[in-house]
């Protein structure tokens, strides 16, 4: 029997996707192609990054009404209810529900984000100052899902949840073009990610003093604020760009010719970044952490965070074409064992699990 999976999508962006609104799209889309899935929006403009498929308009997840969501959402009749985030309102409901917890960076970098209406981001800091507030979200599942090894670990070694714990990993974009390993690599390195404390850009930048002729990008949209903050830390000579947002075929362009994409992050969820540049054939350079330990299976070229110098000897070790081509296929390798497709996989075997527990724990008769 097809399963008919409702999906909370009201955490897509308008207009252009951040990490959890790809995550929540590409999942859906992937998941149409094994069970009949409804789309849960909040708003019509979303409808224009997800794929054209049934949806429904409920409230927005951010709204008091969201205490009471369920009692709407019961009347659609889901075999199981997905959420890309935990904080899915769940009173009252009547279906399976699977809830989805993706990284705990906010314990340790409690500053929350800045989309977030100023109310919010005060509760999300009282939030995040002690771990049982998450337990009592987490354990109004019937199934919990998280997207790596690593954040499992940590749930199990906080003792978040009671409730079985899923992998549905995350993936890069399906029809990537893997760049001509024949063609030489600019001098440019990249940057995809947010300019968060933790994301730890500031040592990229000073360390691009031992990185002459090279030329950084960093990608991301950033708020005035921000730019200036890091503009004052550019070192002299040196080379960087400040892009303020790409398309997503800039992005690919740039990819392609790049000698590699960089990352020092102290904390990171996934860093689906290092897949997506693994997944053109570019190498990467990034923070000795277990989360990216996981995600590059050995494909990228990990310094510690804190060092200067040794992320630059990493990018200059990549001047060697050899050792170039060498890590450009290690990350193809290791990118072609991630795809949607496999997550999907993981997501309906979750469901069903979801619906098993929802059944054991409903009271009979």
């Amino acid at each position: 029997m097809t399963l008919r999976i409702a999906v909370d999508a009201r955490f897509t962006r308008i207009g252009q996707h951040d990490g959890i609104s790809r995550y929540g799209a590409s999942l859906i889309e992937a998941v149409s192609r094994q069970a009949s899935v409804l789309m849960l929006i909040s708003d019509e403009r979303q409808l224009a990054l997800l794929p054209d498929l049934p949806w429904a308009k409920i409230n927005s997840p951010l709204s008091p009404a969201e205490l009471l969501v369920a009692l709407r959402v019961n009347r659609f009749r889901p075999d199981v209810v997905v959420s890309p985030m935990q904080t899915m309102g769940s009173w009252g409901r009547k279906y399976p529900l699977i809830l989805t917890l993706h990284d705990l960076i906010y314990y340790s970098n409690p500053t929350p984000p800045g989309f977030l209406p100023l109310p919010v981001r005060g509760l999300w800091r009282l939030y995040h100052l002690a771990y049982w507030p998450q337990r009592l979200l987490l354990n109004r599942a019937d199934v919990v899902a998280t997207i790596s090894d690593t954040t499992r670990a940590l749930m199990q070694q906080h003792r978040l949840t009671r409730r079985p714990v899923r992998l549905v990993g995350n993936a890069p974009q399906p029809g990537a073009v893997a760049r001509d390993p024949a063609q030489a690599p600019d001098k440019t390195l990249l940057y995809m990610g947010s300019f968060m404390p933790y994301k730890n850009v500031e040592t990229v930048i000073r360390g691009m003093k031992h990185l002459p002729g090279y030329t950084l990008h960093l990608l991301s949209r950033i708020t005035p604020e921000r730019r200036r903050e890091l503009e004052a830390l550019v070192p002299a000579g040196t080379s960087v760009v400040f892009s303020n947002g790409v398309t997503d075929g800039e992005y690919e362009q740039l990819l392609r010719t790049a000698t590699a994409l960089v990352t020092l992050s102290r904390a990171e969820g996934y860093g689906l970044p290092m897949i997506e540049a693994m997944a053109a054939g570019t190498p990467v350079v990034a923070s000795d952490i277990p989360i990216f330990r996981e995600v590059s299976g050995g494909a990228a070229l990990l310094v510690d965070p804190d060092s200067q110098g040794a992320f630059a000897d990493a990018v200059l070790a990549l001047a060697d074409p050899e050792r170039w081509r060498k890590v450009s296929e290690a990350g193809l390798r290791r990118a072609a064992q991630y795809s949607w497709d496999a997550s999907a996989v993981q997501l309906v075997e979750a469901a069903q699990e979801a619906v098993r527990q929802h059944r054991a724990r409903r009271p009979a008769g």
